[in-house]
């Protein structure tokens, strides 16, 4: 009994400490229309777009770029063979790289579908390296967290543990485009 309580904990920590994604198994895809594909080409503005919504788009397509390849890494409890180090870095990448670690050594794994809704609250083009503010829902109401060692037996979420939360990012633009530098959950602040 005492194994399944230290199971739970580790896994909200760990969701409630950086799950930020759905996409990263085609498997579990119902979703389509949210799905990222990165791209290496450079954003071009549309005609009559200013170049705050084009930022601004490049930013979103950054951060879900890093949700699709950080569930790739929760779904396994590993990074590896992922591309989160394209999208993430500095205190974001720790923070999931520290959750992995959590995740492996409890036996843990995500699945189903992590829901979010991110949006750019602030936008700063004329910092020496501009940033980027996002807010994000995440929604776990389809998720589920599952014991890899007893045959990938679902691990309830304690009952304090809210099902809808807000996230916050911060991005920065970098020569290579926008990177995720900060993501802070905020149970407290339910959506």
């Amino acid at each position: 009994m005492r194994w399944r309580a230290a199971a739970a904990s580790v896994a909200a920590l760990v969701l409630l400490g950086a799950c930020s994604g759905t996409k990263g198994d085609k498997s579990s895809d119902k979703n389509p229309s949210t799905a990222v594909t990165p791209s290496t080409a450079p954003h071009q503005t549309p005609q009559g777009a200013s170049a705050d919504a084009t930022e601004k788009a490049a930013v979103l397509a950054s951060y879900n770029a890093m949700w699709v390849e950080q569930m790739k890494a929760y779904r396994k409890a590993d990074a590896a063979g992922t591309d989160l180090e394209k999208y993430a870095t500095l205190d974001a990448l720790g923070r999931f790289r520290i959750d992995l670690a959590r995740m492996k050594k409890a036996g843990t794994a995500v699945t189903g579908e992590l829901g979010h809704t991110p949006a750019v609250a602030s936008l700063n083009l004329a910092a020496k390296t501009p940033t980027a503010q996002l807010t994000d829902c995440m929604d776990l109401s389809k998720s589920q967290t599952i014991d890899t060692r007893a045959n990938n037996k679902v691990i309830p979420y304690p009952t304090a543990q809210p099902l809808r939360y807000i996230a916050t990012a911060t991005a920065e633009k970098w020569p290579n485009g926008w990177m995720i530098t900060k993501f802070v959950p905020d149970g407290s602040r339910t959506c």
